[in-house]
């Protein structure tokens, strides 16, 4: 099945996927609503959020251009000093700005 690209088919695209994005997220809640909250099922949750942040980070670290590199060390040493997010994050913004700007 193909879809053209047109502005229509474009419109349909993006309906389809986030229809299937919101059936995702409610199945998963539906399916935990039967699941008994126990200490080895939030080790569970835990560690999957943690294993799905490394797949997206370690790639970057080793196909990622200089900014990427620069990002992901300033964010690093941000959040180990400050422990908090969202400085971290502006953080990892800048030093890829700044790297990009000047190399």
């Amino acid at each position: 099945m193909a879809i053209e690209t047109t502005p229509l088919g474009i419109v349909l695209i993006i309906l389809v996927m986030g229809l299937v994005t919101l059936l995702t997220r409610l199945g998963g809640a539906l399916l935990m609503a039967y699941v008994p909250l126990n200490r080895r099922v939030e080790s569970f949750i835990s560690a999957m959020a943690s294993s799905v942040l490394i797949a997206i980070v370690v790639p970057m670290a080793f196909a990622g251009d200089l900014g990427a590199r620069a990002a992901l060390l300033a964010t690093l040493v941000v959040m180990l000093i400050t422990g908090r997010a969202l400085p971290a994050i502006a953080a990892g913004l800048a030093a890829a700005a700044m790297v990009r700007q000047l190399f």
